[in-house]
């Protein structure tokens, strides 16, 4: 091969290989982009068996507190001390984006956990206390 034609041979690989990097560089997503949080169908249809009453919402704060507070914030805006140390997003409780999912959408997140959400199905195995923290979350709408 000539010294030309060798040198265009490398021009036109490097600018082929520059040309892939771009493309996958801006086609990449972030993890939340990626794949949304959906809840299957089942889990979207189960009801909260506990009445959002006071003695409910003072547990579900107290469970809250201990359990997700330190990623969520203590009002539930996604702000908590470890939020920056962690790759997604943890959410802002009090948007009509998370108000408007179901009981059994959010119980089936906190039991099950994603990527940096941690599951919570060994960790609260009394139903009720998770029912709890669902009742708090609930009255964090704005």
């Amino acid at each position: 091969m000539k010294t030309t034609s060798k040198r265009k041979f490398i021009s036109a690989f490097f600018i082929v290989l520059f040309l892939a990097w771009v493309n996958l560089a801006f086609t990449a997503t972030t993890p939340d982009e990626a794949k949304p949080w959906n809840a299957p169908e089942t889990a979207k249809k189960i009801k909260n068996p506990l009445k959002g009453d006071a003695a409910a919402l003072a547990d579900g704060k107290t469970l809250f507190m201990k359990h997700c507070k330190s990623c969520h914030g203590a009002k539930g805006l996604g702000d908590g001390p470890k939020s920056k140390e962690l790759d997604t997003e943890c959410g802002d409780f009090s948007q009509k984006s998370f108000q408007s999912q179901t009981d059994g959408e959010i119980i089936y997140k906190i039991k099950e956990g994603r990527d940096d959400m941690p599951s919570f199905k060994k960790k609260i195995t009394d139903q009720d206390e998770l029912w709890s923290i669902i009742n708090y979350v609930r009255s964090l709408a704005k």
